[in-house]
């Protein structure tokens, strides 16, 4: 059978994966980072008393829906944080494929980073117009794209990620913004999705931080990583949202998320735009270890975040350094091909405000440990992306 074939052949490259199990280990795999997640039982009672009453399913997409109170709200939260208007999905890669293979409309080009996650291109692919990729975070390869094919087209929509997903470094935002200047008719598509929460003075993301909210035009959350709920939202004009609301199939077609986790999601989203220190400490943290991993592996990060990849350079190597850090008690897991490239395979540690050095100074020891070992025999399929 052809799909047993296609098992095997991932075996033998060791990129087999499985779903992992419930682990007691530090946690320094999920995207928890502000800590909120760990936290839940602490917001019961909160929940329970403002939204105890919550209906647990929704039963239809949300152009069917009767009621729609708690979306609602959320919906007006937000925009009243970003000063634009917001349109809830149910994850980020229902935003980023729904958004994307909408905007992919006659005459549109989508100039895209190299890195921008799966789900961006897999919302390109889906649109089936027309698109092109710079090299990542080059912006002389983004404007010589711009400068061939900006006369060709009515509408540009420049997309990339503010924080990315796998290395933990930047878009270079400001400039983004001028290019877009440089090219009327061009619009600039942000993915905040790991920047929402440990960004800006109220966590709204890298564009928060950087004073350039009014500058994204298209600009995406996510409630899943660092506001520890469910779903996602795009910020936008009132056009874009009822562009979107209106061609947007993952919106159209997909059952909304249930009453109650929008309700949480804004209970948990209300807490994150106070956690100022947190986001601070966790800003902190991120250097202090960044610059222990360079002198362990003797690597210049090129991460600014709370995401620090530790390159193995292989499958086998990546899963061998991960198991060993989990035998020393810390939750990791390899990052593999298709998620990243050949020869970029690493373990991708994800920083949470509720760690601190005390906790993560075994983990460097048993790092530095397991990158002087070479005894990478028996190696075989392993939990992991």
């Amino acid at each position: 059978m052809i799909y047993e074939d296609i098992l095997q052949k991932l075996s033998s490259e060791s990129r087999l994966r499985v779903i992992p199990e419930t682990s007691d280990g530090i946690d320094l795999v999920t995207n928890d980072y502000m800590g909120l997640g760990a936290r839940y039982r602490e917001f019961s009672e909160e929940f329970h008393r403002r939204f105890g009453d919550t209906p647990m399913s929704a039963s239809a997409s949300r152009l069917l829906q009767r009621s729609q109170k708690q979306h609602a709200m959320l919906e007006s939260y937000l925009d009243s944080l970003y000063g634009k208007r917001t349109l809830l999905f149910n994850s980020g890669y229902h935003a980023n494929t729904g958004a994307l293979s909408a905007l992919s409309a006659p005459g549109v080009l989508i100039v895209s980073d190299k890195l921008s996650h799966a789900s961006m291109i897999d919302g390109i692919r889906l649109g089936q117009g027309e698109s092109a990729r710079f090299r990542h975070n080059d912006m002389e390869s983004l404007r010589r794209i711009l400068k061939q094919k900006a006369p060709l087209y009515r509408q540009i929509v420049i997309a990339t990620e503010s924080v990315f997903s796998m290395d933990g470094d930047m878009a270079p935002l400001h400039e983004l913004v001028e290019l877009k200047k440089e090219f009327p008719g061009t619009l600039l598509y942000v993915d905040e999705a790991h920047a929402f929460g440990v960004f800006g003075d109220k966590g709204l993301g890298l564009s928060e931080e950087l004073g350039l909210l009014k500058e994204i035009d298209i600009l995406v959350g996510t409630f899943g990583k660092a506001a520890a709920g469910s779903g996602a939202f795009i910020a936008s004009s009132e056009l874009m949202r009822d562009y979107l609301l209106n061609s947007a199939r993952s919106f159209i077609f997909s059952t909304a998320l249930p009453p109650s986790a929008i309700a949480w999601n804004l209970l948990m989203t209300e807490h994150l735009t106070e956690m100022k220190e947190e986001r601070i400490y966790l800003r902190e943290l991120s250097r202090w270890m960044r610059s222990e991993i360079e002198a362990i592996t003797g690597v210049v990060s090129n991460s600014r975040s709370q995401i620090l990849p530790v390159h193995a350079g292989s499958a086998e190597r990546a899963i061998f350094i991960a198991d060993s850090l989990r035998k020393s008690g810390y939750d990791v897991l390899p990052i593999r091909r298709p998620t990243v490239a050949a020869g970029s395979e690493r373990i991708r540690l994800s920083l949470s405000a509720s760690l601190n050095r005390e906790k993560l100074k075994p983990l460097l020891a048993a790092l530095k440990n397991v990158i002087k070992s070479e005894n990478f025999t028996g190696v075989q399929d392993s939990t992991g992306v």
